[in-house]
């Protein structure tokens, strides 16, 4: 369940980058002025989407950035309804407005799947089950005459291991496993490079 939420989330940013990008594509098809603002606009969205992943557990930069999203959500759709209403039959104003709508609806998943979390109880599952197990080799280990300690020393570190990974993979703004942000990192950077 976690590795399944861990590449949602890492398909979510390659999806919603790629909307991003097209979308600052078919505002190169708006007329002049809203080009211009559009396209600085979805420079300074995917800013901000950066930062959204940045602010890790930080209530208050978490909040200031949600603002700032849905100011620049607000902002880019009042250029795509005044677009629209100059010429509502214009195909480049569609596929535009189609484009934002999209990355308006990723920003969206991409919010929820960061809450999507595995229930708590299939980890207090997990550690009942970790706790028997290892109650089991203990009790083995003492009825026996021998004590084995490497294999007990070795089941307690794996099970640890796989449920530390599965916590970690499970909290995407902690711990070490992250999900990478790099397809937004290069339209940053590419969007910067045919900035006029």
């Amino acid at each position: 369940m976690a590795l399944t939420r861990f590449d949602t989330r890492k398909q979510l940013v390659l999806d919603e980058a790629n909307a991003i990008g097209t979308t600052y594509l078919r505002a190169q098809l708006l007329p002049d002025p809203a080009r211009k603002e559009v396209s600085n606009l979805l420079r300074r969205y995917v800013d901000v989407r950066l930062e959204f992943y940045q602010a890790g557990i930080n209530q208050s930069r978490l909040e200031r950035v949600g603002d700032d999203t849905e100011k620049l959500h607000r902002a880019l759709w009042s250029y795509a309804v005044a677009t629209g209403g100059q010429d509502p039959r214009a195909i480049p104003t569609g596929l535009f407005i189609q484009s934002l709508n999209e990355v308006i609806d990723l920003h969206a998943k991409r919010a929820t799947a960061m809450e999507n979390h595995v229930p708590e109880s299939i980890f207090v599952l997990l550690l009942i089950v970790a706790s028997l197990s290892l109650g089991l080799v203990g009790y083995g280990a003492g009825m026996g005459r021998d004590r084995n300690l490497l294999p007990t020393v070795i089941s307690v570190i794996l099970i640890a291991s796989v449920i530390l990974l599965i916590m970690d993979l499970d909290r995407p703004r902690r711990g070490l496993i992250k999900v990478s942000q790099q397809s937004m990192v290069h339209l940053q950077e590419s969007l910067k490079r045919i900035a006029p």
